[in-house]
């Protein structure tokens, strides 16, 4: 059983249209409040919100029989005021159970002090949001920060569209280090699996990971000799090629016992199967690293870009050489938003084996299908090909798309065009939205899978425009506050 919010209010409960919210404070905590209480107090809009939080409930649970879960909204508001404050679930976890004006949005009161939340019920609730999900509620909220923004009729929207990389929670990667992950934790599951079935194939797993980590050290150590002695350094490689030789056997021989483990153990438990795929992961990631190995060091082989895995934890996980001064190289995903005049996120998209060009006509279409006033858009030269300027061109009553390389006569005109250079000097302040974005949690995802990394920029994308919402709603009433007082 559960409900968007609980109907029936408690004793010393406040209700949420009616939170006092501090006007003058400068932290996020009570933009973003404002925010959510304006959402929540205009009545369509909020109808609109619940309509789409209550898609997350299947469709054979009753929302009426049966054990109460957390309800829609606590964790609508949980989630956005982790992102916003770019907590860890355990500073969340102290602020809901103790921070009060978080406590009454969240529809506690006086009377609840004894109500706290235990940390793996944050991490299993929030985790219920979806992209998609969060996708429509931060259009709803878009079109909401334009009712209140905007203050002409039918005023078109302009959009900055740019990206930027968000790291994944993955130390650096080699493949001597990316074996080591792979093998130490097929031998920790296979022990579970052995464990809970009584088996004793896989006793001495504690003693067989330090073994192999053993052999590791001494791969990894031996590549860091500076000798420059001819004999020396030949003798060296010999070493290494030992080394490694050695270190790959042991794997292949944890592989070979993994695999036999699997052969042999005969469950219908779904627990015990989903542990049973999870080994057949590893034991694959580990037969990966190997070949690698092997090609690289024994057979003097250089290894394609392509085929280099930089994560046996996070497989989506890409190397990334934007060429940025001080950052030769990011490990993570580029996630590509686009922005208007008013500082609003229209639309974000995680790009996964793709670069810059290939997503500029689909994010304008995407735009442009949640909002068809949309009809001026900006980008670098990092978007541009020919195809992309035709394409955006029959869409775009303003495109702003620079060339890259040499420029014939007409594109020289085109790009000295008055709109078109003061179009382009605005581009730059979408960098103020990638920076809002990063310093509010977006510079490193902690969450695990290409599906928490997705709901977890969706979760930043929609705080920041709650918090646009907020900060507008302050500054109004900022404003009307010193009027009273100069009427006083």
């Amino acid at each position: 059983m559960r409900k968007t919010i609980e109907p029936q209010m408690t004793f010393g409960q406040t209700p949420i249209d009616q939170i006092k919210v501090d006007m003058r404070a400068r932290d996020e905590i009570p933009k973003l409040l404002l925010g959510l209480q304006h959402i929540y107090c205009v009545k369509k809009l909020r109808q609109k919100v619940f309509d789409i939080l209550e898609t997350m409930i299947p469709e054979n649970v009753d929302s009426k029989n049966g054990r109460p879960g957390m309800e829609l909204w606590k964790i609508l508001v949980m989630g956005v005021i982790r992102l916003n404050c770019n907590w860890n679930y355990d500073k969340l976890q102290d602020i809901v159970n103790n921070h009060r004006t978080i406590r009454q949005m969240l529809g506690h009161g006086i009377m609840d002090n004894d109500k706290t939340y235990p940390l793996q019920t944050l991490k299993d609730n929030v985790k219920l949001l979806t992209p998609e999900i969060l996708d429509k509620i931060n259009t709803v909220v878009v079109e909401e920060g334009h009712k209140l923004l905007i203050k002409k009729k039918d005023q078109t929207l302009t959009g900055r569209c740019d990206s930027f990389v968000v790291e994944t929670n993955v130390h650096h990667p080699t493949d001597i280090n990316q074996l080591f992950d792979a093998v130490r934790k097929m031998i920790q599951i296979a022990t579970v699996i052995c464990q809970d079935l009584r088996v004793t194939a896989w006793r001495q797993s504690g003693y067989n990971i330090r073994s192999f980590k053993r052999l590791y050290r001494k791969a990894q150590q031996l590549k860091h000799s500076t000798s420059k002695d001819e004999e020396k350094q030949a003798k060296r490689v010999q070493l290494i090629v030992d080394a490694h030789q050695t270190y790959i056997e042991s794997a292949e021989q944890f592989m070979r016992k993994a695999t036999w483990t699997i052969e042999v153990i005969e469950s219908c438990d779904p627990a015990i199967l989903a542990e049973i795929q999870r080994l057949e992961y590893y034991i694959k990631c580990a037969k990966l690293q190997v070949g690698l190995i092997r090609r690289r060091v024994i057979q003097e082989e250089t290894i394609p870009h392509i085929d280099k895995v930089f994560s046996v934890f996070e497989p989506h996980t890409e190397w990334i050489s934007k060429g940025k001064a001080g950052v030769p190289q990011e490990l993570g995903l580029r996630v590509c938003i686009m922005e208007d005049q008013y500082g609003l996120i229209l639309h974000h998209h995680v790009m996964e084996k793709q670069t810059d060009d290939k997503v500029a006509v689909s994010m304008v279409n995407a735009a442009q299908s949640k909002f068809p006033n949309l009809r001026g858009c900006s980008f670098d030269k990092g978007f541009y090909s020919p195809a992309n300027k035709e394409a955006l061109r029959s869409k775009l009553d303003v495109l702003v798309l620079p060339k890259k390389g040499k420029r014939n006569k007409i594109e020289r005109e085109e790009e000295t065009s008055e709109i078109f250079v003061q179009t382009k000097r605005k581009h730059s302040a979408v960098e103020s939205a990638i920076n809002a974005l990063e310093n509010h949690g977006l510079d490193r995802c902690p969450d695990r899978g290409i599906l928490g990394f997705k709901r977890y920029v969706s979760l930043s994308v929609l705080a920041r425009n709650f918090q646009i919402i907020g900060h507008h709603i302050q500054q109004k009433e900022l404003k009307r506050t010193q009027r009273r007082r100069k009427a006083a």
